[in-house]
């Protein structure tokens, strides 16, 4: 339900766009000395299908990604991005890995190539690390997310002090399910309670709430002594929900509700009482189903009197798998929600906060692919999705002039899954064109 985008992000890096029969570069028709420059040569072919899969990738490449979930990704890759049509700039200074581009209808995609030491060895690691779309634009992007089944909204927009300068937008008021992405709310008020004395980023607590997806926690005893700081790395970086549980309960529902408001929420009842994943989970499933609908219709005050008269019941353990698999569940009524303005005014709210601590904790996972950060000094991230959501926020400090920026997108079908990579593509499109 609260997955992190940047995880699938992490596929798009590892592999590369397959297309029908490809031309090489002048460069690419010399003779090939190195492995590096042997293997380059054949990439074309490899992606057009007249080299086979098993002949070009190692072993380990193979068992890290089959080649069924190879071609599945490339083909993705080509409707968004055209054909490959050449290789082009080589760089290597072992004759074993290097860089190289990759050119493609649209644009050209930037590839790191790594080959094992045997003059005939495979390909034992290919990452697509940066793509650059030729004649790109805001307006071109904005088309193909308005297309996209179901809703959706996004936001680009530099910010200066308290002013949200818009430089291309849809829907910004719309609010969406965020998934994730209202973990950065429990981040600005663990910062604002630091800078308050209240608590220090060193503080140790129990691991006292245990969730799903628990990447940085998983399978760790119930009461295990953790710092405030490390529950905010995992609960950032990799989305982990017992972590985001923990803090709820440490800093206090009602603490965060507050400054949710003070962050400048449009709407802030759509997330009163401020739910934790496990809560939300538990009345997605078919154990509370009862509780469910009296939740949905009721007030702030009427749901946070069942939240509370319930503590006891909405555990880990009474949650049903329901809630992970099949077609969407209730994510325009049980959620986190926000608009993509309300998001931009959240990642002003933690800049002002002037923690290095919490501005650490966002940079750690920038949630798009190495290539796409080059152009930013500072970059931060947080995302989110479950079954019909997915959501992206950025907030980067521009290389080129130091300007602060804000891209965040939000798509919501609830009829039927959402597609995390097409998500992916476009975020990284407009933080490419915020850029320049």
């Amino acid at each position: 339900m609260v997955r992190k985008a940047a995880l699938l992000a992490f596929a798009l890096g590892l592999t590369l766009p397959a297309g029908p029969s490809l031309a090489q570069s002048p460069e690419m028709q010399a003779a090939a000395d190195s492995a590096f420059e042997r293997r380059a040569a054949q990439l074309v072919d490899v992606l057009g299908g007249s080299v086979a899969f098993a002949d070009y990738f190692d072993p380990t490449f193979q068992s890290a990604l089959p080649e069924a979930q190879f071609r599945a990704m490339t083909a993705s890759l080509i409707a968004q991005y055209g054909k490959p049509i050449a290789v082009e700039k080589l760089v290597s200074n072992d004759g074993r890995s290097g860089s190289l581009a990759l050119r493609f209808e649209k644009g050209v995609g930037t590839v790191l190539l790594d080959v094992g030491a045997d003059p005939n060895a495979r390909v034992i690691g290919l990452r697509l690390t940066g793509f650059e779309m030729a004649n790109d634009s805001f307006d071109t992007v904005a088309a193909e997310i308005a297309a996209l089944p179901g809703s959706t909204g996004f936001l680009v927009a530099e910010i200066t002090g308290d002013t949200i300068r818009p430089l291309a937008s849809a829907n910004p008021d719309q609010q969406f399910a965020v998934g994730s992405t209202f973990k950065l709310y429990i981040l600005d008020e663990l910062a604002a309670q630091v800078a308050a004395k209240k608590r220090r980023w060193s503080d140790v607590v129990p691991l006292s709430h245990l969730s799903f997806s628990s990447m940085g926690t998983a399978n760790w005893p119930k009461g295990t002594p953790v710092t405030l700081q490390s529950l905010a790395n995992w609960m950032i970086s990799v989305s982990d929900n017992s972590a985001t549980d923990t803090l709820i309960h440490q800093l206090g529902r009602e603490a965060i509700e507050a400054r949710m408001r003070a962050a400048g929420h449009s709407n802030p009842s759509r997330n009163v009482p401020f739910l934790t994943t496990v809560e939300a989970f538990a009345l997605k499933g078919n154990n509370f189903g009862s509780e469910r609908s009296t939740f949905i219709a009721g007030d702030d005050a009427a749901q946070r009197e069942l939240i509370n008269a319930n503590q006891h019941r909405l555990t880990l353990s009474n949650v049903d798998g329901v809630s992970f698999a099949g077609k969407p569940r209730y994510i325009d009524s049980l959620e986190w929600f926000a608009s993509p303005n309300d998001v931009a005014k959240l990642m002003i709210d933690l800049r002002k906060r002037n923690s290095p601590t919490a501005m650490s904790v966002m940079a750690i996972n920038p949630g798009v692919n190495p290539g796409a950060t080059k152009d930013w000094s500072w970059l931060g991230y947080k995302g989110g999705s479950e079954l019909g959501v997915i959501s992206m926020s950025l907030l980067g400090e521009r290389k080129s002039d130091g300007k602060w920026f804000v891209v965040t997108a939000s798509w919501n079908n609830p009829d039927a899954p959402v597609e995390t990579e097409t998500m992916v593509s476009l975020v990284t499109r407009l933080l490419a064109l915020a850029a320049k």
